[in-house]
């Protein structure tokens, strides 16, 4: 491969997606290195001061702050984008940099957003206290109920917001007919797409305007640096989201620019194994606690749905126990392999209790409004070896008294 050979989108648009995860958007320097350079600068040299002044005109394509480019931080967002089949990809500090980013880059005063109730709490906290903070209003809506989605729609509404699947209650949207819905109303609409990533899920094809992700969970895949992205049209990114982010600073650090660049290497291997893995063992608790909230299960009311839109079910999913929180901890004290942890994505198996870690923040009134009960537990099964897993659970069921 050639020095720019993995920023040449008339060669890399051609490579299947393996090939796109180990190689794309890789610049390599006069060294001549196999692996992507660490470039950590915050600014940049010019030779003449025309130079500056083209750069800062937009006349030249140099850099010239590591807030606005990094050569680092350009090759992760030019992978990204590739394997998200998007045009561009601007990479973040971390995933709620990310969501943050992709609202309030388009929203004012005055603009409405419909959003699914069912969504992890800080994006919650965004379209519920934030938003409405700066004369934005907002709805919440059961993003299951296609109807929903229309009914809500304002003359000024200007965003549709949402996750799928839905962190933690594993709702599904309806993406071909939601995102269709939103274009023929001049609506952008903005997918959280954290828990199934590229890999397994790929939005745009159904009609999303913008995929936003926390690039923290399985892009790095190994629970080690914060990072986001947001990926969309050059248009959005280059005249929406850039003066939005040259602004206001929500970058990403080269360092976990290339730690990201390293886990998306192995993406995909990882994804399918997670999957195998989260299937065998909600196949196992599935006869053993009252209520699982599993895509990948036949059992799963939205499971048709899940599968038209994603290949495989992803390592993520939530089980509900009758005896509510203490009953809920009483499991997780119980785990001997499996560690008691708030992140997803991991090679590592974790769990945890979704009402008082990831949505402690919320009133008890918009935990229950989307699901989020005292006995729900959310678990991200790993790359452990699944019998391990199996046991671990089988052990804290007993000592929970299930």
């Amino acid at each position: 491969m050639k020095q720019t050979t993995g920023t040449d989108r008339s060669t890399t648009r051609k490579w299947r997606s393996a090939t796109q995860a180990v190689r794309g958007g890789t610049w390599r320097s006069e060294h001549g290195e196999t692996s992507e350079a660490l470039f950590l600068t915050s600014g940049y040299t010019y030779p003449d001061a025309k130079t500056v002044a083209d750069r800062f005109a937009g006349e030249d394509t140099g850099m010239t702050y590591s807030r606005l480019q990094n050569p680092t931080v350009a090759m992760l967002e030019e992978r990204i984008a590739l394997m998200e089949g998007a045009e561009a990809c601007r990479a973040q500090a971390s995933g709620m940099a990310a969501m943050t980013a992709a609202l309030l880059c388009q929203l004012s005063a005055g603009d409405h957003v419909v959003a699914a109730k069912a969504a992890f709490g800080s994006c919650r906290w965004l379209v519920d206290e934030l938003c409405p903070r700066f004369g934005i209003e907002t709805t919440t809506i059961d993003s299951r109920d296609n109807a929903a989605w229309e009914a809500a729609i304002r003359p000024n509404t200007k965003v549709f917001f949402f996750e799928t699947p839905a962190n933690p209650t594993m709702d599904i949207v309806d993406m071909e007919y939601v995102c269709k819905l939103a274009t023929a109303h001049g609506i952008t609409s903005v997918v959280d797409n954290a828990f199934a990533t590229s890999a397994l899920q790929r939005p745009l094809e159904f009609g999303a305007d913008v995929v936003a992700y926390s690039a923290t969970k399985m892009m790095d895949g190994q629970g080690r640096v914060l990072a986001g992205a947001v990926c969309g049209s050059e248009e959005f990114i280059n005249e929406v989201l850039l003066p939005f982010q040259r602004n206001t600073g929500p970058n990403c650090a080269p360092f976990n620019a290339w730690v990201v660049l390293k886990g998306l290497e192995t993406l995909s291997l990882r994804a399918n194994q997670h999957s195998a893995n989260a299937l065998e063992v909600g196949k196992f608790l599935e006869t053993r606690v009252p209520q699982m909230l599993h895509p990948g299960l036949p059992s799963y009311a939205q499971h048709d749905l899940a599968m038209k839109q994603m290949d495989s079910c992803g390592p993520i999913f939530s089980f509900i126990l009758d005896g509510g929180r203490s009953q809920a901890h009483a499991l997780l004290d119980g785990l001997e392999l499996i560690d008691i942890s708030n992140n997803i994505g991991d090679a590592r198996s974790l769990m945890c209790h979704p009402a008082s870690t990831t949505h402690a923040g919320l009133s008890e009134e918009a935990r229950l409004d989307m699901g989020v009960v005292e006995g729900m537990l959310r678990i991200n099964v790993g790359l452990e070896d699944v019998q391990d897993l199996i046991e671990d659970l089988d052990g804290a069921l007993k000592g929970a008294g299930l």
